[in-house]
């Protein structure tokens, strides 16, 4: 037995390299993480692959168009913070007048459907609003809780669309009968620079403005006096203003109802 075979060892034969060893001239074999790497990269990607990877890149852009075309074209872009505040508030209180609407014709329904008599109740409510539709319609007087709003314009700076930015303001805040300087306003009111003061249906009228209007006082005032609203403007232009809460506040400028000349009733 040979040195070699006393130690447990075998001998490489001839022009075989030892066990554990690199062979003579080539390099070692590839450990796991660089066959890893070697079956990833360079990736070998087929048409379809190229396809769907094309489709999806293409809907992605025109998404990110999309995006940005309606971002871009929002009317609320740009907008002042005031002015949000303002369209939240006016969209919360006509949110609440209709819940309030809604409320008032569903009372009516069940008082009409538990009625034991239903012409009368019918009637009743027929003739309720009418008076209704004669307030809103300028054409019978109205009283009731409200707000009382005096424009003084010493200055002379303040214009009619000033004064019609006011009655937009307090119909969105629920206002419902307005009179101006003894003039009713009704959805037809146009208010026009006069020539020393503003003319309200053709009427003129000077400082101080005196708007007399019907309606909840709490919503009322607040839209008023909202951070960029009416009072802001108007201080703005050098006029000063006064608004004062009532629990009865009279309109009782009336307004002729027209005649159509062509419309006529289609019920028999």
């Amino acid at each position: 037995m040979g040195p070699e075979e006393e130690r447990g060892g075998t001998a490489a034969g001839p022009g075989e390299p030892a066990e554990g060893t690199a062979p003579v001239g080539g390099s070692p074999s590839p450990d796991g993480r660089e066959r890893l790497v070697r079956g990833l990269w360079p990736p070998r990607v087929n048409r379809n692959q190229l396809t769907v990877a094309l489709l999806l890149f293409v809907l992605g852009l025109g998404l990110a168009i999309q995006v940005r075309s309606t971002s871009e074209n929002s009317p609320l872009r740009g907008a002042r913070q005031e002015d949000l505040v303002r369209i939240l508030d006016e969209l919360d209180s006509r949110t609440q007048r209709l819940e309030e609407e809604k409320r008032t014709l569903e009372n009516q329904k069940s008082e009409l459907e538990n009625s034991s008599d239903q012409a009368e109740e019918a009637r009743r409510q027929t003739e309720e609003r009418a008076r209704q539709l004669g307030v809103l319609a300028g054409t019978v007087a109205a009283e009731g809780p409200g707000i009382r709003m005096v424009v003084d314009d010493a200055a002379g700076t303040v214009e009619a669309h000033m004064l019609l930015d006011a009655i937009q303001e307090l119909r969105a805040a629920g206002a419902e009968a307005i009179e101006v300087n003894g003039v009713r306003v009704v959805t037809s009111t146009h208010f026009t620079d006069g020539g020393g003061g503003i003319r309200v249906d053709g009427r003129e009228v000077v400082s101080p403005y005196r708007f007399e209007v019907i309606g909840k006082p709490q919503d009322l005032e607040p839209a008023l006096n909202i951070p960029g609203g009416v009072v802001q403007s108007l201080e703005k232009e050098q006029a000063t203003v006064s608004i004062t809460r009532s629990e009865k506040i009279v309109v009782d400028a009336l307004r002729s109802a027209k005649r159509p000349d062509y419309a006529q009733s289609s019920s028999q």
